[in-house]
């Protein structure tokens, strides 16, 4: 069974994040968009003093995420990924333009992603940033 573990990163105030991952199924398969019936996704600003306490950041609770843009079928090897030479597939650029999503330097934040499969589970892909 692998590890769930948050995807650690950092980000600028007040911009944008490039999420990338490599996500697999209950088989140990890397997902396809056929595997996905819908995505959506919500941002927390965390508390640092206690590990549940986060608040959702506005513009960006259960934003809907189109699966074919998010999901890719293959694999994909770019200079955007540097962790192995196995290459990831989702990939989400936040949209910042209406609504800030990481307003607070020093802050961390965390993103949750839920993939909701057309057989299965949800899965949960979670990314956790600094914002500087």
């Amino acid at each position: 069974m692998a590890d769930a573990i948050d995807v650690h990163g950092g980000v600028h105030k007040n911009g944008s994040a490039t999420l990338l991952a490599r996500v697999v199924g209950a088989d140990a398969q890397p997902i396809q968009q056929a595997d996905i019936a819908s995505a959506e996704y919500t941002i927390y600003l965390l508390d640092e003093t206690d590990p549940d306490a986060g608040t959702a950041v506005t513009g960006h609770t259960a934003v809907e995420v189109t699966v074919a843009d998010l999901i890719f079928d293959t694999l994909q090897k770019d200079a955007l990924w540097d962790v192995d030479p196995i290459g990831y597939n989702f990939r989400h650029v936040l949209d910042v333009e209406t609504a800030q999503a990481f307003a607070v330097a020093g802050a961390s934040y965390r993103i949750v992603f839920g993939l909701t499969p057309a057989v299965g589970q949800v899965i949960l892909v979670r990314f956790r940033v600094h914002a500087i």
